[in-house]
């Protein structure tokens, strides 16, 4: 793709890697008021810290948080051999001599006994401990001329919270969503937004018990503490403590996303938690609101780990090739949450993992509408939103579903899985939709016979899975969209070295969380709501890596591409030539790489088909100057790699609207809206069409 730069293109810089030292990132100091900026916040600060004069308690753990048993480390068990051992692993400290730090160790230590359940006989059934209320006075420092704090947890304690920060593992290690941190460590992102479940930072037991906590301790708290903050937490170590350093985190993501009025709250506790927040931490100010225990994390079944269990000790054993996991299930049952907790888990003992994608609503790693094939490297510690990149290989669709062209879709993944590597030896992790029914069923079948599948997990609620379990011996009988009984491999045509598996093992996982099987009614849980924020932080590469305020798109230098240099073609439905440009005006358009090269008789060269080709990034068409032949694009893909576009497609995947309705400093009219439109008219709202239909061939099936 040939492309005029008069100009310096401003906002272009690379996406941040999270590897880079702490030095480079860009941490503006955070005012300890900014979390609580909002009038809502502001009044339930007021009132708890009233209560908390009036009373102060600290609240119980009442249910039993659930954790991940890997078989590599030993199962978590109280660190401290003291006599009056709780449940959930803390203990009422007994001191061998009465110093002077012996009333510090009774109040903490009452303090802790306080958020414990009730004695257990059995010294293995351990109950973590939420971090919360006067606890968090115990065991947390802050640094306000550095802007950061320090906690030391024990084993099995958990900090559950809302907000975003860096986390860094000082001493001993903790658990995130299933990714183990240990210190020595980069510093790791965590994400927690009101639109998914919240994070939890789960201490876990020392891996060496002989160490000399103390002084090693002691320096480390000497680089981040003052003196008497230092003492306080030196007391509180003990041979399975954990130190970590939290600090607040100003990205370019997240400075875009705050600069939309209906997100500025996105990082901030949903309405339905305001009265579970501890308000009054030292981590106040930091970006992040701890939780009370009132609020759930992430709530695993026993089914859940099992399988998760069972697919790590297949991945880690002697199995014959790589292990192959295609995850499915209906919608709104976990399969985003359960494929993010497994890679993060994967990554504890593998540098990568591979993750195939086939959801067009609802994509982890690229914007809605992508079929992509991505190489994981990093953990995922946030909803997918938070983590977008570009992938190694990638086909645009176009669309949230895949009803109007089943074959198109097939046959794009297909494509995908042709280009990679055969000898690689990388687990595969495949996400599907939730579209089990009718067609959508018959879709999984035809998946499940053209990868070589090791694991298929197959979560579901209620006790029933929604649709008939994908076992081996279902799927000798089933009929797919392309395949039918006897069943014969679509392998052969793109793997013809590799022999099928003659079976592989199926997992059901019962999930258990509350609200499972219905959509997030709250703000920015909405299905839409959530592809809006993937595009968002796509567009967010856009901004400058440098602290300062947001650049709105139109006030961003263009590229000017002729339409002599690439193709345009709208795949979503069929339009008239001479509408194309209106079409394509202010839309979102995937940057394609034809392997035809484009030729043109002097004008533009529009597409009458959708092609079936690579794409490697996205664009905002700003304008199309029909005069000079050219097209206005926008685009944080490298000027390296737009060489290689020649073709631009558009879809259904539109620009969210607060990209056009929140456009400062304009005068006059504002451009691409209009409020002349009423969708009273016949037909000028969008068409409903039911994915349910079945064959009548498959009627009773």
């Amino acid at each position: 793709m040939k492309v005029n730069k008069p100009t310096q293109v401003k906002g272009h810089a690379k996406s941040q890697k999270w590897k880079d030292v702490r030095g480079k990132r860009c941490r503006p100091p955070v005012s300890s008021s900014e979390i609580n900026s909002s009038p809502v916040m502001a009044k339930v600060i007021k009132e708890h810290q009233a209560s908390v004069r009036k009373k102060p308690s600290v609240k119980r753990l009442k249910k039993k948080a659930k954790s991940i048993s890997d078989s590599k480390k030993n199962p978590p068990q109280s660190g401290f051999k003291k006599p009056h051992t709780q449940a959930n692993g803390s203990s009422v400290f007994t001191m061998d001599n009465e110093s002077n730090d012996s009333q510090d160790w009774k109040e903490y230590s009452q303090s802790i006994h306080g958020n414990s359940m009730e004695t257990s006989g059995e010294s293995e059934d351990v109950r973590p401990v939420r971090l919360e209320g006067q606890s968090l006075h115990y065991c947390a420092e802050r640094d306000d001329r550095q802007n950061h704090a320090v906690l030391v947890m024990q084993t099995d304690q958990t900090l559950c919270f809302r907000g975003k920060c860096f986390l860094t593992c000082l001493y001993g290690r903790v658990e995130v969503m299933g990714f183990t941190i240990e210190e020595g460590q980069e510093s790791y992102p965590l994400f927690s937004p009101a639109s998914h479940c919240p994070l939890t930072v789960r201490a876990l037991e020392s891996s060496d018990l002989t160490r000399d906590y103390r002084k090693e301790a002691a320096p480390i708290l000497q680089k981040y503490l003052r003196s008497a903050s230092q003492k306080k937490l030196l007391k509180r170590m003990t041979s399975n403590s954990s130190i970590i350093l939290l600090e607040p985190m100003e990205t370019p993501l997240t400075r875009f996303l705050a600069s939309f009025t209906d997100l500025s709250e996105l990082f901030s506790p949903p309405v339905s938690e305001l009265m579970f927040a501890v308000l009054d931490t030292p981590l106040n100010g930091l970006g992040m609101i701890p939780l009370t225990h009132t609020v759930e994390g992430l709530n695993m079944s026993k089914s859940y780990r099992d399988a998760l269990n069972t697919v790590i000790s297949a991945c880690r054993g002697d199995m014959d090739g790589c292990a192959v996991v295609l995850v499915c299930g209906a919608k709104n049952v976990g399969k985003s949450t359960f494929i993010r907790t497994l890679i993060n888990t994967l990554l504890n003992h593998t540098t990568s993992v591979d993750y195939l994608e086939s959801d067009l609503g609802q994509t982890e790693l690229t914007p809605a509408g992508c079929l992509s094939l991505s190489t994981v490297r990093e953990p995922l510690l946030g909803p997918p939103f938070t983590h977008q990149c570009t992938p190694e290989h990638m086909i645009y669709y176009g669309q949230t579903t895949c009803e109007s062209d089943l074959d198109r879709y097939l046959e794009s993944l297909k494509s995908l899985w042709r280009r990679r590597s055969q000898s690689r030896e990388t687990p595969v992790i495949i996400n599907t939709m939730g579209w089990v029914k009718g067609f959508g069923f018959q879709l999984l079948v035809d998946m499940i016979r053209f990868f070589p599948v090791s694991h298929v997990v197959q979560l579901a609620h209620g006790g029933t899975t929604q649709c008939p379990a994908l076992t081996p011996e279902f799927l000798r009988t089933a009929h797919g969209f392309h395949t039918h009984p006897p069943a014969q491999t679509a392998l052969d045509e793109f793997t013809e070295s590799h022999v099928p598996p003659q079976s592989y093992v199926h997992l059901i996982v019962q999930s258990e969380f509350q609200g499972v099987a219905s959509q997030g009614t709250a703000r920015h849980q909405r299905s839409n709501e959530l592809r809006e924020l993937s595009l968002l932080a796509y567009l967010s590469q856009l901004q400058s890596a440098d602290p300062g305020p947001v650049k709105p798109l139109h006030s961003l230098t263009p590229y000017q591409v002729p339409h002599t240099a690439v193709a345009l073609g709208v795949i979503h439905c069929e339009v008239m030539p001479s509408h194309m440009f209106y079409a394509a005006n202010a839309s979102l358009v995937g940057l394609c790489c034809l392997g035809d090269k484009v030729t043109s008789r002097g004008g533009p060269v529009l597409l009458s088909q959708a092609p079936l080709c690579p794409c490697v990034g996205f664009g905002v068409l700003r304008g199309v100057d029909m005069a000079r032949g050219l097209y206005f694009l926008l685009t944080p893909v490298d000027p390296s790699v737009l060489r290689k576009v020649n073709c631009l497609l558009v879809g259904a995947i539109s620009l969210p609207s607060c990209i056009l309705t929140t456009q400062p400093g304009l005068e006059g009219e504002m451009p691409y809206v209009t409020t002349d439109y009423s969708f009273d008219l016949t037909g000028a709202g969008k068409l409903r069409v039911f994915k349910g239909l079945t064959r009548p061939s498959q009627i009773g099936m």
